[in-house]
């Protein structure tokens, strides 16, 4: 009679290992730190520079004028300013309340990134500030152009997206501000095989003491 032989058991895939999920854990964070600040940072500075140039008919002929970014919309500025809020509030909270911030951080972002866009082809505060200039209630420029600012802040705009998108995915992994406070708050625990100063352990100055009295430190008590 023939035994059964017993089948191999499959193993499964072995889990991602500890050091492998630290690095990527690492390589998140820095990501999302030089992605969302560099980001920020482009936006606030995209936003003070002229984004549309025009003229204006004036006197029977024309006044150049120009906008900045912070006339055309101030929404990709206000953004930013969320946005780096909300990047630094990742690492002060944990758990369901560093996912909400979070996405906050990608809504900035995507919020900002669709602001510039609809600024491209948008001449209301182009038209306004030639109707200050020339003093005409109505009026519209002529020969208006757009710089790269606008296209500049869209593109700082998707850095601070993509902060978001990799908080949102990483994030969970990562340490917060008051991790080593903790850390620092626990008691060490004893090493084995050796054992904290008592009473059964003599110090030098306590044998000189005995000494001095006239005791033997030697006798057992």
């Amino acid at each position: 009679m023939s035994s059964a032989v017993p089948q191999p058991r499959t193993t499964a895939e072995p889990e991602e290992k500890p050091a492998a999920r630290a690095a990527g854990g690492r390589r998140g964070l820095v990501l999302a730190l030089s992605s969302g600040v560099l980001g920020a940072a482009v936006v606030l500075i995209a936003a003070g520079k002229t984004w549309q140039r025009g003229t204006a008919p004036y006197a029977g002929g024309g006044m150049p004028v120009e906008v900045s970014g912070h006339q055309v919309t101030g929404v990709p500025g206000a953004l930013a300013l969320v946005g780096l809020a909300a990047l630094v509030a990742v690492f002060a909270v944990r758990g369901a309340a560093r996912l909400v911030v979070a996405g906050l951080l990608a809504l900035c972002g995507a919020g900002a990134l669709a602001a510039a866009l609809l600024a491209l082809g948008d001449t209301t505060a182009l038209d306004a500030a030639a109707a200050t200039a020339s003093g005409l209630t109505r009026t519209t420029v002529t020969g208006d152009s757009t710089s790269a600012w606008p296209a500049v802040s869209a593109a700082g705009s998707a850095l601070v997206l993509l902060a978001g998108a990799v908080a949102l995915l990483r994030s969970p992994a990562w340490p917060g501000m008051s991790s080593r406070y903790d850390r620092g708050t626990a008691p060490k625990a004893a090493r084995p095989g050796r054992t904290a100063p008592g009473a059964d352990e003599e110090r030098p100055e306590d044998l000189w003491k005995a000494l001095d009295r006239g005791e033997d430190p030697t006798e057992a008590p």
